[in-house]
């Protein structure tokens, strides 16, 4: 598990945002930030879980999302948000975590 990112909700709009239809949600690719943040601006109407949209996250690049997964509190099952990238989000004692696998 390698650390990759940290997800902030926020209301503002920055540059270069990636706009996820089936989420809502406009992201900003956390490798253009020096300190490795991705911010997340919702929608009103996107479907994505409350704590997603609320609290801050941690994402880690995983080699193996099943065995990851395995017996934890899934908040999001694995989805791709866009090519190359499969993702998946569970709780940790109520805080989102999330778990990338990169194809390409």
């Amino acid at each position: 598990m390698e650390f990759h990112h940290v997800g902030m909700p926020t209301e503002t709009q920055h540059e270069g945002e990636t706009y996820l239809e089936a989420a809502r949600l406009f992201v900003t690719d956390a490798a253009a930030s020096p300190y490795k943040i991705e911010w997340l601006r919702f929608e009103p109407e996107s479907p994505m879980p409350e704590q997603l949209k609320t609290m801050p996250h941690v994402a880690y690049v995983v080699q193996d999302m099943d065995a990851v997964l395995e017996g934890q509190d899934i908040l999001i099952e694995p989805f791709e948000p866009m090519d190359g990238v499969k993702v998946a989000f569970i709780l940790h004692d109520g805080a989102p975590v999330e778990f990338m696998t990169l194809t390409e």
